[in-house]
């Protein structure tokens, strides 16, 4: 397993003459204040668009219409791995040569997709990020990048598969990864779950530096969402590596016994004595004062007494 970073200027250009298909796949919950711009931009370089609305209560299924794309709406909102997931069984009925994700926000830039779908295209990988840490640098909060950082380490550490930006929800797939990927976790593990699901499968995999912006509000709290991560990336770790999972855990639990037994044996050699925590007896003013107690009862049973009687003849 190898991952390639391709810098911009060491992409090379697809052949004119092949004609490959490239559909954008874009998840969207209540993006009605982004979508159509998206939309447009990316209809505007030609790309097939395909909109994936997760329920929303908005007019972001209308709007992402208007402005050229095909949409899908799901009845309610089932979560974003739930809309990735409706976005690569499209892909497979359309027969693609590369799906590329990016976020409905407007935070990625429609125009790194060239440089995103060129080490598919070369055949020099299945499964490309486009990472916020490669050489491109972006306005991108302090908190953030200690965040995707520590949830980045925790990922490859997890995975076995090391790249600089694990939750980049930007990222292309070959033909051989969309018909090869299947989501078996919900909630916040897309972006992991690809990355293991790439290990597991022994996808070759690509970095590509891209820009990113960061000027609309949070919809998550910031915490509870790095929470959801851990948990995810957590569960994911139990189910494709389950010996690292419980061995760690249980090697330091082993570890630590070992040291407390050392630290008895070293008291026992030195005083004679085990090292087990005697308790003291109370002292008398702590004694709580006992309640008088009823005399025993006596199962004697008492001595008549006999009166003389004196007969007088």
């Amino acid at each position: 397993m190898s991952v390639r970073v391709a810098g911009i200027h060491e992409l090379r250009s697809v052949p004119e003459d092949v004609e490959r298909t490239v559909v954008v796949a874009v998840p969207a919950y209540n993006e009605d204040r982004y979508i159509g711009s998206l939309v447009l931009k990316l209809r505007a370089g030609n790309r097939q668009v395909l909109v994936i609305d997760d329920g929303s209560s908005d007019d972001t299924a209308e709007v992402a219409e208007a402005a050229g794309a095909t949409v899908i709406s799901h009845p309610h909102n089932l979560g974003k791995t739930a809309a990735v997931e409706t976005a690569f069984e499209q892909a497979r009925h359309m027969n693609v040569d590369a799906l590329v994700l990016l976020d409905g926000d407007s935070q990625h830039d429609p125009a790194d997709i060239d440089a995103m779908v060129e080490p598919i295209f070369d055949g020099s990988a299945e499964m490309v990020v486009g990472s916020r840490f490669a050489g491109v640098r972006s306005a991108i909060p302090r908190w953030r990048v200690a965040g995707q950082h520590a949830l980045t380490l925790a990922t490859n550490i997890g995975s076995g598969l090391h790249l600089s930006d694990t939750e980049s929800g930007f990222r292309a797939f070959s033909r051989r990864a969309v018909d090869e990927m299947r989501f078996t976790a919900r909630g916040f593990a897309l972006e992991p779950a690809t990355q293991f699901q790439a290990k597991a499968r022994g996808w070759k995999v690509a970095e590509v530096p891209i820009r990113v912006h960061y000027g609309i509000p949070l919809k998550r709290n910031p915490v509870w969402h790095g929470v959801g991560q851990i948990d995810a990336i957590l569960r994911l770790i139990a189910e494709h590596r389950p010996l690292l999972f419980f061995g760690l855990p249980g090697l330091f639990v082993l570890l630590a016994g070992l040291a407390l037994g050392l630290q008895v044996v070293r008291i026992y050699d030195a005083t004679q004595q085990l090292a087990i925590r005697r308790h003291a007896p109370r002292h008398p003013r702590h004694r709580a004062r006992s309640t008088p107690r009823a005399p025993p009862l006596s199962l004697k049973r008492p001595a008549l007494r006999l009166k003389k009687r004196v007969v007088v003849v």
